[in-house]
């Protein structure tokens, strides 16, 4: 089952979106997702296309959301650039350990923005963003996201824009903390796993799954064709598209095509 597809409009989007999407005449688009479908609500998958830094912000945890009685999940969520500008970065931890107070302030003053680390980035980047980390995504990205479908988004800094701040909130959760080594890496073409746990699991399959990938999956996913096309219950999915399947042998792989799958797993 194809998703229904959401278009919006941000102030910091593209008027010019990189294949296969189109921008639609006057738009600038910052946004392109996917309505999570009732059997499978608890990923979201999104298309980021940013002209300009976004704000510096953070995520709770499941724990943290439970505790401050919010009734949702908390958000951890992963990157994969799919095209870059020259100079394009994002913004995740920071340079070297800092207190409550310390972020504060910076987030008062600006200095901020500064004391994040600005990791450069290409086509084929993935990152892994736990809940709690500090981090801005910079102009020039098109990125696909994949995410704990939650919307809960605290705000520290936002470069003098008008929107609400959530100061204390972002203090209470964030880690003031460098950003882990072990959780970027540049993805080359193949079968790989990106993340396995443990709120979803997301994979990388060119081609047809093998037999150890195909193994892996249990009940609902989403199927997110890169490049050629797959086939859910005999409809097709294209390119920029996002499709329900209720089991992976409900999906036919393009033998020359690469498609990521995602699904819910662990705690959820």
């Amino acid at each position: 089952m194809l998703l229904e597809t959401k278009t919006v409009e941000k102030p910091w989007g593209k008027d010019l979106l990189p294949p296969p999407f189109e921008t639609p005449a006057g738009k600038r688009i910052g946004e392109i997702w996917f309505v999570p479908p009732t059997d499978l609500p608890q990923l979201l998958v999104k298309y980021l296309f940013t002209s300009e830094k976004l704000s510096v912000q953070v995520h709770p945890s499941d724990a943290q959301t439970e505790a401050m009685g919010l009734g949702r999940q908390g958000k951890e969520e992963c990157w994969l650039v799919i095209d870059a500008e020259p100079g394009a970065t994002l913004g995740i931890g920071f340079k070297e350990p800092i207190d409550a107070d310390t972020m504060r302030a910076a987030a008062l003053d600006g200095s901020i923005e500064d004391m994040l680390v600005w990791h450069p980035v290409r086509a084929g980047d993935f990152f892994y963003i736990p809940a709690n980390t500090v981090h801005a995504i910079g102009g020039g990205c098109s990125i696909i996201e994949i995410q704990q479908n939650s919307d809960i988004t605290y705000r520290l800094y936002d470069y003098g824009r008008p929107r609400e701040l959530h100061l204390e909130e972002s203090v209470a959760v964030a880690k003031g903390e460098p950003y882990g080594e072990g959780l970027h890496r540049h993805i080359p073409p193949g079968d790989v796993s990106l993340v396995d746990g443990p709120y979803f699991r997301l994979d990388q399959v060119d081609g047809l799954p093998s037999t150890e990938q195909a193994a892996r999956y249990h009940g609902c996913l989403l199927v997110i064709p890169r490049s050629g096309k797959a086939c859910v219950e005999d409809e097709p999915v294209l390119p920029g598209q996002c499709a329900l399947a209720h089991s992976i042998d409900e999906v036919v792989f393009d033998p020359k095509g690469s498609c990521l799958i995602a699904q819910p797993c662990g705690k959820r």
